[in-house]
């Protein structure tokens, strides 16, 4: 991909070209258009004047006189009787001092029907200039150029009047014109270029300033950004470091957690090899020690392995999910195993309570509340699971007759591998750690507490009352 750097230089440059060709053409046209207002009012108004300076009366040899006057080096007037040429009357000018651009500027006298009386000297190269058929301005083609002409009919000397000017000095002017307004911005624009190249690497240095930060850091420097930026990159530089926090932590918990489980494995591995020594001496009490270690590490691994896969997936959307069904299949399937050691476990409460949550990971939360249950409820004992409405919140109860948890251990017991002393080995501390993680995910609050005889109550409340979820 282009750098930012090129892109805008290479598209304020095309910008510049594109902006400087609109106003060089812009400049032309409109000059061409007002140029050519300027001119055609000189033209009307020059022969209005000599209109007014012409004597009625004037004989020919007024116009010779006239003549004299117009009459311009190598291009001398010429004097006209019953529309033809008068022999030897070229009059060449005595005056020294005119200007070049008099040579494209004519002036010509036609009588009434049309024949030439006197013309200047352009309008004489080819035979006579074209006689004006009515007044006003025209575009007049004469000897290879264009002319811009304007004629009028003086009625008192009965003559018709025309100036021209030749096209090219029109368009010579205005071409002289555009070429200043072009030219300075040719030479200006190299150093335009310049400054905005430099104005430009100034300004993305910032961000090149900010990355070098976070490329120049090691794989263990996790700190905040908090070196200063412009206005502009505030949020980039947030956004960094919210990523920076979740990384930090996501390192953290997989650190907790790869040296909570190297420490819960390596405890029932050793003590399986010690049994399975023992067995192999014929130590029968010890097989049977040696299988419950099996069971507990089988359980270690299979809560291991959920908890990494709800570290990895990302919180799923929620939809309106009815618990009875999940919960009845789940206690069903559970069946067999509170009938292995004569437990008693019942379902109470509403046949229909519905919530927003993931099916999937309800079920997960509610195994794990079932099968903690059952696993410190003792032999005879019961487990009961009840569905309520609790002040219009959806909430799933599990209670049991086990030995409950110390009071101190209750705001504890979530943490990962964190078990309560003399409840047998069994446990993998990891339970009601994925209960806690899944009520958060599900925006839902876990709520545990000894019941007043014996045995612990687990409560989870979804945020979210009855009326929201129809």
């Amino acid at each position: 991909m282009i750098s930012i750097r090129r892109y805008l230089l290479r598209t304020l440059a095309i910008t510049m070209v594109v902006a400087g060709g609109v106003a060089v053409t812009a400049a032309y046209l409109i000059t061409d258009h007002e140029l050519e207002e300027i001119l055609d009012t000189q033209l009307s108004l020059h022969s209005r004047i000599v209109a007014g300076q012409l004597d009625p009366n004037a004989t020919i040899d007024d116009y010779a006189r006239l003549a004299s006057r117009m009459g311009l080096p190598e291009h001398p007037a010429q004097l006209y009787r019953d529309g033809n040429a008068v022999p030897d009357s070229s009059f060449e000018s005595g005056i020294k001092l005119y200007h070049e651009e008099e040579l494209k500027l004519v002036l010509g006298f036609w009588n009434a029907d049309g024949s030439p009386r006197l013309l200047g000297g352009k309008w004489n190269d080819a035979g006579p200039f074209p006689a004006p058929l009515e007044e006003g301005f025209r575009w007049e083609s004469y000897d290879g150029h264009r002319w811009r002409v304007f004629s009028m009919f003086d009625v008192a000397s009965n003559t018709w009047i025309s100036m021209g000017l030749r096209g090219s000095f029109h368009d010579e002017v205005v071409e002289r014109i555009t070429w200043n307004n072009l030219l300075p911005m040719l030479f200006l624009l190299p150093l335009l270029l310049w400054l905005m190249s430099r104005i430009i690497r100034r300004g993305i240095a910032p961000i090149q300033a900010l990355s070098n930060q976070v490329q120049g850091r090691s794989a263990h420097d996790l700190r905040k950004i908090d070196d200063p930026v412009p206005q502009e990159l505030n949020e980039l530089r947030q956004s960094l470091n919210d990523f920076i926090a979740r990384l930090k932590e996501t390192l953290e918990r997989e650190r907790r957690f790869t040296a909570d489980a190297a420490h819960e494995l390596r405890t029932p591995l050793a003590a399986l090899r010690i049994h399975l020594d023992n067995a192999q001496e014929g130590g029968e009490q010890s097989l049977k020690k040696a299988y419950i270690g099996v069971e507990r590490l089988q359980r270690v691994v299979e809560q291991l392995l959920i908890l990494a896969r709800l570290d990895q997936v990302a919180t799923t959307s929620p939809a309106t999910i009815d618990l009875y069904p999940i919960v009845a299949e789940l206690v069903a399937e559970l069946w067999p195993l509170a009938e292995e050691r004569d437990q008693h476990l019942r379902l109470t409460g509403l046949t229909r309570l519905e919530v927003r949550a993931d099916e999937v990971e309800v079920g997960i939360l509610f195994r794990n509340l079932l099968d903690n249950a059952l696993r410190y409820t003792p032999e005879g004992g019961w487990v009961e699971v009840e569905l309520a409405l609790e002040e219009g919140f959806p909430q799933l109860i599990v209670k049991d007759t086990g030995p409950g948890l110390p009071e101190a251990l209750l705001d504890k017991v979530t943490e990962r591998f964190r078990r309560a002393s003399g409840q047998g080995t069994t446990g993998s501390g990891l339970g009601l750690s994925i209960v806690s993680e899944l009520a958060q995910r599900q925006s839902a609050r876990l709520t545990l507490s000894n019941r007043t005889t014996s045995g612990l109550e687990v409560s989870v409340t979804w945020c979210q009352s009855q009326r929201e979820t129809e």
